[in-house]
């Protein structure tokens, strides 16, 4: 019967996309990974198979982390209200690694390269692109935007707000809150 491992793979991941995000897939090594999941080469690749596997992890988990904040907000709030408060959510967040979009970093850095991982990347953003297509149709059903504007048209404007958002947060000399906030109040104008 073979060994049950001693880590908690899940926590490993959290620290391997943590690393990631903050330093892009062709800035973290082989032994930064080792290092910081304190796993030797074997351990490694027995648990992950490959730095690209574990990358294609580390960002399942980022972008599932991703949905699963915007879809609590949309339960707690409503759409609109939701709409309007995630962008301070995603520039508000002193724990993470980095303020700018790990999935926009990756296809930054890898689809020159036309890396897999790219169009992994954009497979997520398109996801997150539906879920906001959905909230704002949510919004318009209710009656809080106007019924002739294209709920495609403004989740994508609204994510690439998001991304334009989080890497002026990562400037520092640009206070982002009050760029989320001109992004919310644009909402009530819909």
């Amino acid at each position: 019967m073979p060994r049950k491992p001693n880590y908690d793979r899940t926590a490993l991941i959290a620290r391997a996309r943590d690393l990631f995000w903050r330093q892009g897939w062709a800035g973290t090594s082989l032994k930064d990974l080792e290092n910081e999941l304190k796993m030797k080469p074997g351990s490694f690749y027995a648990a992950f198979g490959s730095k690209d596997a574990l990358y294609e992890l580390a960002m399942d988990t980022y972008a599932a982390d991703g949905v699963a904040r915007l879809t609590t907000l949309v339960e707690a709030e409503g759409a609109l209200r939701a709409l309007q408060d995630y962008p301070k959510l995603v520039i508000s967040r002193d724990s993470a690694p980095a303020q700018a979009c790990m999935l926009a970093k990756t296809v930054l850095e890898l689809k020159p390269r036309d890396h897999p991982l790219a169009a992994r990347a954009t497979t997520h953003l398109k996801t997150m692109e539906g879920l906001f297509t959905d909230v704002f149709a949510q919004a318009q059903a209710k009656g809080e935007i106007s019924a002739d504007r294209d709920p495609t048209a403004l989740a994508r404007r609204y994510q690439s707000d998001l991304m334009g958002l989080r890497v002026s947060s990562e400037r520092g000399d640009i206070d982002a809150r009050l760029i989320a906030d001109e992004i919310a109040q644009s909402l009530s104008l819909l």
